[in-house]
């Protein structure tokens, strides 16, 4: 059974991720980016770390982008190597291609815009092999 979390500080957004994902398995959810790092966290302590991260690229607290980098430290620290890295897909309804970029150079390994397309987020996680 896989294991999500989504990071979204929009309801709407947030419910229809997470009903389309429970699908594939179960998700947790956060409303903003201290709680994202947080709910990371303490998946990696308990041994039981999600398979995919849904970030949201405009959070309050902390952006998605350094929720991301936030992230990707951490495993740094801790040796995982990148193919066992969680995997990350970032969420934006901006049409701002910089801060998607900066995701990718980040180490986010797909993307996509809102409204959430489901047939693009399954081809996502086929393509990362997760279904």
């Amino acid at each position: 059974m896989l294991k999500f979390l989504i990071a979204e500080d929009d309801f709407i957004s947030r419910k229809f991720l997470s009903k389309f994902l429970s699908r594939y398995g179960e998700c947790d959810m956060v409303v903003d980016g201290l709680e994202a790092v947080d709910a990371y966290m303490l998946s990696m302590r308990e041994g039981k770390p999600y398979d995919l991260i849904c970030l949201d690229i405009m959070m309050p607290k902390i952006d998605g982008v350094k929720v991301l980098k936030a992230i990707r430290d951490i495993e740094k620290q801790k040796g995982i190597t990148p193919d066992k890295r969680v995997k990350i897909m970032m969420t934006t309804a901006l049409g701002e291609t910089q801060y998607v970029q900066t995701a990718f150079e980040y180490g986010c390994e797909a993307y996509a815009s809102k409204p959430i397309d489901t047939a693009k987020v399954e081809e996502v996680l086929k393509k990362l092999g997760l279904i």
